[in-house]
C-alpha cells in the first residue's frame, strides 16, 4: 500500500480487546488485527489454541480471565487501560449448543444468556472510559450472527442472545456516537468453526448449503477477519449503528 491508502487501513498504533478470541473466529480476527499493526489482547478462560495454518501475530497477548466475572474483568480491562489504553473492543467470545425449546432448563437460559448478552454489555460498560479517550475514535464490534433475524431449529436461547445483541449495538450507537466511540456488529453466517461443527449435522449441513447462494462456508481468516479489520479502521469513521452481514447471501436469499 502507498503513503495515501496506508492511513486508511492501518490499525498501528491501536490497541484493544478481543473477547474469546482462542479460537475460531476470534482467533482469526484477533491475528489479522495483529498484522495490521494492533496490540490485541485475548480475553479467554483458555490460552491461545496454535494453530499452523494461520499467519501468527505476536502482538496477540493472551488474558486468562472469565468474563462473567465483574470483578476480574475490571481488573484486567483496568491492567490493559493503564497499560497503553483501549481504542477498541471487539465482544466476540459466546457459545450455544444444540437444544429442542421445551427441554431447556432455567439453568442453561441464564448460562447462555449470561455469556452472550450480559458479559458483551457489561464489558462494554468497563471498556467506555477508555475507549471515549482513544484519539483513535474508540470502537466496538460486537459479534451477531443471522440468528438474530432468522429462526434456526434447535437454537431457540442462541436465536434469543443474538437478538438482543442487535439491540444492544444500536442503542449503544445512539447513546455514545457523542462519546467519541463508534458501536456496529458484524453477523456471520455459516463461517467453518468449531461451534458451527456442533449445530450442524449432515442432512442440516445439506439444507444450509442449498439455501445459500455460494452453497459454501464462509472462510474466518480471508473472509470474515478482515471486515473487522475494516471498521475498526479510519476508512468507517462514518459507520454506526449498523450490523453488517458476512454470510454468502443467505440471508438474502428468498422462496
Amino acid at each position: 500500500m502507498n503513503e495515501i491508502i496506508t492511513p486508511f487501513f492501518s490499525l498501528a498504533g491501536r490497541s484493544g480487546i478481543v473477547t474469546g478470541a482462542s479460537s475460531g473466529i476470534g482467533r482469526a480476527v484477533a491475528h489479522l488485527l495483529g498484522h495490521a499493526g494492533a496490540t490485541v489482547y485475548n480475553f479467554s478462560r483458555r490460552a491461545t489454541q496454535k494453530d499452523t495454518t494461520l499467519p501468527w501475530s505476536d502482538r496477540v497477548i493472551d488474558v486468562p480471565v472469565d468474563i462473567t466475572d465483574k470483578t476480574a474483568l475490571e481488573a484486567a480491562i483496568a491492567e490493559v487501560g493503564h497499560r497503553q489504553g483501549i481504542d477498541f473492543l471487539v465482544n466476540n467470545a459466546g457459545k450455544t449448543r444444540r437444544i429442542q425449546a421445551d427441554e431447556v432448563d432455567s439453568v442453561f437460559w441464564r448460562e447462555i444468556h449470561a455469556l452472550n448478552v450480559d458479559a458483551l454489555f457489561q464489558t462494554s460498560q468497563l471498556c467506555y472510559p477508555w475507549l471515549k479517550q482513544s484519539s483513535h475514535v474508540g470502537r466496538i464490534i460486537n459479534v451477531s450472527s443471522m440468528a438474530a433475524h432468522l429462526g434456526f431449529d434447535g437454537v431457540t436461547p442462541y436465536c434469543s442472545t443474538k437478538a438482543a445483541v442487535t439491540g444492544i449495538t444500536r442503542g449503544l450507537a445512539v447513546e455514545w456516537a457523542g462519546q467519541n466511540i463508534l458501536v456496529n456488529a458484524i453477523a456471520p453466517g455459516w463461517v467453518k468453526t468449531d461451534m458451527t461443527a456442533t449445530v450442524a449435522d449432515p442432512q442440516r449441513l445439506e439444507k444450509i448449503l442449498a439455501r445459500m447462494p455460494l452453497h459454501r462456508y464462509g472462510d474466518a481468516w480471508a473472509e470474515l477477519a478482515p471486515v473487522f479489520c475494516f471498521l475498526l479502521s479510519d476508512a468507517a469513521r462514518y459507520i454506526n449503528g449498523q450490523e453488517i452481514v458476512v454470510d454468502g447471501g443467505a440471508l438474502s436469499f428468498g422462496f
